[in-house]
């Protein structure tokens, strides 16, 4: 013992030694060449065979097996890329939204062929020896291609008009015709996918005879001039962008048989006035479903429509005094009799059953916590895998249910943030997991949960080389009694008794939940925390993850109850002892951006320091969907729109401002910040503005270190315990 005992000065001095030897996280951590990828960690694609696997890592194509565990390349896609032809690139940037998806790669249903979408051409490759047959060689590019579920035919779009490629002739068949800039055939306008993430506007049926499409009519939509200033002239490049009480896309729901006809138009009422938010062919191909919302989304029906005749019949009705969001497509089983909801009307999203007629047949999830999402039907052995928050707001677990409500099991194994995705078959499932204090792994398992092996062990690569300091989760209490939910970051080589100056993370918006029990890694929080700065966010009543109470508070008054419950919260950081409340920052992008500035001009006094990136500033210059949704239409709630836009309070700033804003963000429109600007100036209120060419929401490439490196400093420069010595 005594020998023990003295070897453990030895071994302290060498753990301090090793801790020591950790770099401080720098914004050149955060920049370094492949900083925040894994190999491997890319999304996979299950092979219909239910044992297979697809990765896509940098570039070229592998096949994992699982019950081998062995790993082979497929092909690289550079010899796909080398065979297709050359695609001119549009004069005038074209402003599909970042949110609308299209599958590069699918899978055959014999397991032993991909579709392989890459320099706008179509592949066939062969997954046993890379092999490849060229579909399409043309100037053109063929987008969100789609194979038939019978795997005869391609079906994909030009432009605005829907086509069919039979794969034994070739022959290509058009199937729409008057598609134009403002007739989208098989097209999503822009709001839709932001807002209503429907990321496709055409859908095979399930015999392969048919395709449905959406069309949207955009000719009303108002357009908003982006223009690019990067050139010798400037070059307008117009966004059609509905803002609240616009109108919106007329869209209509159209039936074309797949070898091309009249299309027969579906009765759903006067689009004018209404959303369309999901599309799902139910098992007979030939009745389709629709989920329809005004556009305020106060009500929600789903309709079924009979392909042939048009007509359609409500079989569900939902009505809400906030709003409703579509959160998920029914899912029908294959009995063609029955079909999976989800729904918020107890409070919290939960899974129900029903059967095609409207009839409520089960309830098959109940508490108080909500389903995130339906991961599988497992019809063959009558039970579904669902991911929910019920063991905490803060995590997301994986359990299996059987359809009757019964047997419910948690298969997820650590307390944190489970990411799942369940073969064809659910024969296995392969689980991303991570906590705050365990680095991400992905392990495969079956699909009773029995582990199979780890496909990625825990990536501890920049926990052993950066001092990545640990984040705390700190509960508040609200007015009203409801617990929040923080996180803290002390600052390296924090001291007991000494006051430091503290920056507030915020979003603090509906849609978005920011506290997790999942790997936080390197982050420019991490930057400032070496910096000597407390790093606080807290999730305040309105944001997501907490059930519908939680979350609709803020509705038709945005901005009050987000800045009340973030004044709890930093008077809470403040009472912990360590923190001056002379020298609070406050940082936030988007809705966060928002928060900022409204913090700044209705708490004057509080927040030393803020930096608003990509903020709205008036809520009429923002989307029509995502506004209306949460403030109503703007002559049915005048007040509201002006009490909680910041331009109104611009006199009220009291605190050193950093403006941050892309001029051609297509989201949040720097028409935001210069109405905010004009307010700042016109009352004699000194700010900093940071502008970025970009044609995005956020600042990425080369430039982001600029972004980085300017940020940093204002919240040195003006957070220090003595500007400016």
């Amino acid at each position: 013992m005594r020998r023990i005992i003295s070897l453990l000065p030895l071994f302290f001095l060498f753990s301090i030694s090793s801790w020591a030897a950790k770099k401080p996280v720098t914004i050149d951590a955060l920049l370094r060449p492949g900083a925040g990828r894994r190999a491997g960690s890319g999304p996979i694609t299950w092979a219909p065979n239910g044992s297979q696997f697809l990765v896509n890592s940098r570039g070229t194509l592998s096949l994992y097996d699982v019950p081998s565990g062995k790993q082979r390349d497929i092909i690289s896609l550079d010899q796909l890329d080398k065979a297709a032809e050359r695609t001119e690139p549009s004069p005038v940037f074209d402003w599909t939204n970042r949110r609308v998806g299209e599958s590069d790669i699918q899978w055959f249903s014999d397991s032993k062929r991909l579709l392989v979408s890459t320099s706008g051409d179509l592949f066939i490759v062969n997954v046993a020896d890379g092999s490849f047959e060229q579909l399409t060689k043309t100037p053109d590019v063929e987008r969100d291609p789609k194979l038939s579920p019978d795997n005869k035919s391609v079906a994909f779009r030009l432009r605005s008009d829907l086509y069919v490629l039979d794969i034994a002739s070739k022959k290509t068949t058009r199937l729409t015709k008057n598609g134009s800039d403002t007739l989208l055939n098989g097209e999503l306008d822009w709001v839709y996918p932001e807002e209503l993430d429907l990321d496709t506007a055409y859908w095979w049926s399930p015999d392969s005879r048919s395709i449905a499409y959406l069309q949207f009519d955009i000719s009303h939509e108002p357009v908003y001039p982006q223009v690019s200033l990067l050139g010798t002239h400037g070059v307008l490049e117009p966004e059609r962008f509905p803002q609240p009480g616009d109108p919106n896309a007329d869209v209509h729901l159209g039936i074309v048989a797949a070898s091309g006809g009249d299309t027969r138009w579906m009765n759903l009422g006067d689009p004018r006035g209404y959303l369309f938010a999901r599309v799902d062919w139910l098992p007979n191909s030939r009745e389709i479903a629709v989920e329809k919302l005004p556009r305020v989304q106060n009500k929600l029906d789903l309709l079924i429509a009979d392909c042939e005749t048009g007509t359609a019949r409500t079989i569900i009705h939902e009505e809400d005094p906030t709003w409703i969001y579509p959160e998920n497509d029914p899912q029908f089983l294959s009995d063609g009799k029955r079909f999976l909801w989800m729904s918020q009307r107890s409070g919290f999203e939960q899974i129900y059953l029903y059967g095609v007629d409207g009839t409520l047949q089960k309830q098959i999830t109940n508490g108080d916590w909500d389903v995130e999402s339906i991961a599988q039907i497992d019809e063959a052995n009558n039970r579904l895998f669902y991911v929910s928050s019920e063991e905490s707001p803060l995590q997301r677990q994986l359990y299996v249910i059987s359809l009757d409500g019964t047997g419910k099991r948690k298969l997820s194994q650590g307390d944190g943030t489970h990411t799942v995705s369940i073969s064809p078959t659910s024969a296995y499932y392969m689980d991303n997991y991570s906590g705050l204090t365990a680095a991400p792994r992905a392990t495969i398992y079956k699909g009773d949960g029995a582990e199979v092996r780890v496909y990625r062990k825990p990536d501890t690569a920049d926990a052993d080389e950066y001092d990545i300091l640990p984040t705390e989760i700190e509960q508040v209490k609200a007015s009203d009694g409801t617990i929040l939910y923080a996180r803290l970051i002390k600052p390296a080589g924090f001291e007991p008794g000494k006051k430091y100056p503290a920056i507030i993370m915020i979003y603090g918006g509906p849609g978005i939940q920011s506290i997790h029990d999942s790997w936080q890694g390197l982050s420019w929080d991490q930057v400032l925390a070496h910096k000597g700065f407390v790093i606080w966010q807290l999730d305040n009543r309105g944001s997501s993850g907490r059930g519908h109470k939680f979350e609709s508070v803020i509705y038709h008054d945005l901005g009050r109850t987000e800045l009340a419950d973030q004044k709890t919260g930093i008077q809470h950081l403040i009472n912990m002892g360590f923190v001056d409340p002379a020298r609070l920052g406050m940082y936030g992008w988007s809705y966060g951006g928002y928060m900022t500035l409204y913090t700044l001009t209705n708490a004057p006094g509080l927040i030393k320091a803020g930096i608003a990136g990509a903020p709205v500033t008036n809520w009429q210059l923002y989307d029509s969907i995502y506004t209306e949704r949460y403030m109503g239409l703007p002559d049915q709630n005048e007040r509201g729109y002006k009490s909680s836009s910041p331009v109104s309070t611009a006199a009220n700033l009291a605190s050193k401002l950093l403006i941050v804003h892309n001029v051609e963000d297509d989201n949040v429109h720097f028409q935001n910040s210069i109405q905010m600007a004009d307010a700042l100036e016109k009352a004699n209120k000194q700010f900093y503005m940071l502008v970025f060419p970009q044609k995005s929401h956020g600042v990425g490439g080369p430039v982001r270190r600029q972004l980085l490196e300017e940020t940093t400093r204002f919240f040195e420069e003006n957070l220090a315990e003595n500007p400016g010595k």
